[in-house]
């Protein structure tokens, strides 16, 4: 039954799809959302850095409605990622967020017809691959790691992520590369 899934569920390292739990990955995430994220779903979702979603996309956390709660952090990350009260109205009530609202809302980074999903998906990931992999750890290194740090304290936060940038060919490579007027060439080192 309901309850035997979730047992099974708590037990998959890093949780639900093996990120709902994980807290140690510092490559980018990037959700491709084409039809119903709910439960298990919505809460791979948010724990991504990057939603894409069709216009046909729904979110939503109906465990309630089942006598369950959203225990692989979806309880936790909604309220950290929307305004308090609309992450409570949807997850005391089960209510469904259509992708056009959950990008209102800041949820959903964009929403593409639902044959464009995966090609919008890949556009974000090649975005992200022009840009230094070092740079794109040590950024995703420092929210994670800082999100619920005073800011005082925050920025002051030397983490192993920015010291390897702090320490890379790929940090003279940009400013190189810049005043050449010519695309960096990453080494990763």
């Amino acid at each position: 039954g309901p309850q035997a899934l979730r047992s099974q569920l708590d037990a998959i390292p890093g949780g639900f799809g093996g990120l709902a739990k994980r807290f140690d990955c510092l490559k980018p995430i990037i959700a491709a959302v084409n039809g119903l994220a709910l439960g298990g779903g919505f809460e791979i979702a948010l724990a991504s850095d990057i939603i894409v979603a069709s216009t046909e996309a729904f979110f939503g956390l109906p465990e309630p409605r089942v006598g369950m709660i959203a225990n692989q952090g979806g309880v936790h990350r909604l309220p950290r990622q929307l305004p308090y009260h609309l992450a409570m109205g949807l997850m005391l009530t089960g209510d469904r967020l259509s992708a056009v609202e959950a990008a209102r809302l800041g949820l959903v980074n964009q929403v593409v017809e639902p044959a464009r999903v995966m090609e919008a998906a890949l556009s974000w990931a090649g975005r992200i691959l022009e840009c230094a992999p070092l740079a794109v750890r040590a950024s995703k290194e420092a929210v994670m790691r800082a999100i619920d740090l005073p800011l005082d304290q925050a920025v002051h936060l030397v983490l192993p992520g920015l010291q390897a940038l702090r320490d890379s060919e790929d940090l003279k490579e940009g400013p190189r590369a810049f005043a050449e007027k010519r695309k960096p060439v990453w080494q990763g080192k």
